[in-house]
């Protein structure tokens, strides 16, 4: 079986500014959690971007789901089966209301709308956010705005999901809540991270971005390992 991603051999730079990526290799294999942590600035969320298309690398290859992908056509098919949560909620999060932002994709897939509706319905349900399904977006909290972006995200039922500092600024409770939602998920992950605690509770294996190349680095934490592998353990 092919690899869901792969990032071969990738160098990427923004104009008038050093080489961010040199060389960067990166597999994502079906249930494989990774972890990508570094220095700001380093290129964690350069890479998350190159997998769906945002940026293309200078140099090198963007394999996924088995096909190498070049064109903007070929990205498209990707953005549908991988779905990238922003570090920055705002830039998610665009329509009038919860409903109308978690409904955006599955219609813009063109799912009629009462179907759309049922799966906005089914993805909040999941969540714990039904509750915000009427609210404005732009008057939720920080944390309730981070969880409706992964809601938005996961009504596309995507099999690779990409977390940029999902973490970032939530509350100790919130940041809880959003470890248990995603133990609890089926999809590949590659989640960027500052926060080691988080990162060793939701990653198998880690790499650090070092000089615009990664380092493989394995978290010590066993609470990284599967739900059934834990409670094979206990």
């Amino acid at each position: 079986m092919s690899s869901l991603l792969e990032l071969q051999d990738v160098v990427f730079g923004y104009p008038s500014r050093p080489i961010v990526l040199d060389g960067v290799s990166l597999t994502l294999d079906e249930g494989e959690r990774i972890a990508l942590t570094g220095a700001n600035g380093a290129g964690k969320s350069t890479i998350l971007q190159l997998a769906v298309g945002l940026l293309r690398p200078h140099f090198g290859r963007v394999v996924a789901f088995g096909d190498e992908r070049t064109s903007e056509a070929d990205f498209q098919e990707v953005r549908r089966r991988m779905g990238l949560v922003f570090q920055d909620p705002d830039d998610q999060l665009f329509c009038p209301t919860v409903l109308e932002d978690v409904a955006f994709g599955p219609l813009n897939l063109g799912i009629p709308p009462d179907e759309a509706r049922a799966v906005v319905d089914r993805t909040l349900e999941t969540l714990a956010l039904a509750h915000l399904r009427d609210r404005v977006t732009h008057q939720l909290s920080g944390g309730e705005k981070r969880l409706v972006s992964l809601a938005t995200v996961l009504a596309m039922e995507p099999e690779v999901l990409l977390l940029d500092e999902p973490s970032n600024g939530l509350d100790e409770a919130t940041t809880l809540r959003l470890v248990e939602i995603l133990s609890g998920l089926p999809q590949a992950v590659i989640v960027v991270s500052h926060d080691a605690h988080f990162r060793r509770r939701i990653a198998l294996r880690e790499h650090r971005l070092v000089d615009g190349r990664l380092i493989d680095h394995v978290p010590r934490c066993p609470n990284a390992a599967p739900p059934e592998d834990r409670a094979a353990a206990e």
